[in-house]
């Protein structure tokens, strides 16, 4: 009775350590390997893919981990079809770029019916949209007019006035970038960059979010930086208007994908891509009002007025170039 009871500790024992070694692994209880969601996503973003994920049953059948862009960015040029994702939510331009290098993304098999046409291999979850922001009580007390674009930051009355995010560190910075180069050229666009970021000063931003904070904060009078941002806190009540560049709006989307690796978890993570679009975009659009799919509605204050597109197709190789165009004119 006793060896049999020792025995029977020993089995308990070993089973728990099984399952604890599965659960360490990303494993489910049945055994099946989860599946894995790397993402660039902003907590809200996320927040609200889980919980579709949730609310269509596949709790506890995947994992979010969440990374940089640059670091996210990195791994997908790097490793390919090995990276240890099935999915994978990121900036658009960096999907592309892996795809061409090494074709490691599955078509997806659902219908998306976005408003616009994007490669067979991904669909967007978000969007960014650029724009110029005010304090007004700010502009008030320096007697300031109003800006209506880009170059107006650049006259001598601003000098210190204004934030702006760095293209280096934030993509939101190439927002600035693209309706520069696409307004004025690279030549001319050079020489207001470079009247712009002396005015800016001390107030060059390494994140996006960065030049909202310190208008609101009436640090200095005017910023570049994401338009919903600034929609919120004028909703909000701040002294903050914002103002759309006659050099335009432009957009960067985040998309989804799904990795081709042809086991058993690529179905899956199929299905689970299709129930972030279709049942996630509801809570995302809450955070990131952007209409990117049919039938989706947004407030008139969300609507920008001057939406554009850059000339060339947004690659990991033209932030590059833009970067460098970017240092050039420090």
């Amino acid at each position: 009775m006793l060896r049999k009871g020792h025995l029977l500790t020993l089995v308990i024992i070993s089973s728990i350590l099984l399952l604890v070694g599965c659960i360490a692994k990303g494993a489910t209880s049945d055994g099946s390997e989860k599946v894995v969601i790397l993402t660039n996503g902003d907590e809200e973003a996320v927040t609200s893919m889980e919980v579709a994920l949730k609310n269509a049953g596949y709790e506890g059948q995947y994992v979010f981990q969440s990374l940089g862009t640059s670091e996210l960015g990195g791994k997908l040029i790097a490793e390919g079809k090995q990276i240890e994702a099935d999915i994978i939510t990121m900036s658009s331009y960096f999907i592309d770029s892996a795809q061409d290098k090494h074709t490691m993304f599955a078509d997806l098999t659902f219908a998306t019916n976005a408003l616009e046409t994007y490669p067979s291999y991904y669909t967007p979850v978000l969007a960014n949209k650029g724009s110029i922001f005010v304090n007004t009580q700010v502009l008030k007390d320096k007697g300031l007019p109003a800006p209506s674009s880009i170059e107006d930051l650049t006259k001598p009355e601003f000098k210190g006035l204004v934030s702006i995010p760095n293209i280096m560190d934030s993509s939101t910075g190439w927002l600035l970038v693209q309706a520069i180069i696409s307004q004025y050229g690279e030549e001319e666009g050079k020489t207001i960059l470079q009247d712009l970021i002396a005015n800016v000063g001390p107030h060059l931003e390494s994140s996006g979010s960065g030049p909202i904070k310190k208008v609101i904060a009436g640090e200095v009078a005017a910023g570049f930086g994401l338009r919903h941002q600034a929609v919120i806190a004028n909703e909000q009540g701040a002294p903050i208007d914002f103002i759309d560049p006659t050099e335009g709006n432009f957009t960067l989307t985040e998309s989804i994908a799904v990795v081709e690796k042809d086991d058993a978890r690529t179905e899956l993570s199929m299905k689970m891509a299709e129930v972030i679009i279709n049942d996630g975009r509801e809570g995302i659009l809450q955070d990131y009002p952007v209409a990117l799919y049919d039938g989706e509605v947004i407030s008139d204050d969300h609507q920008p007025a001057h939406t554009k597109k850059f000339g060339d197709t947004l690659t990991v190789e033209l932030l590059k170039q833009h970067q460098d165009y970017f240092n050039s004119a420090k």
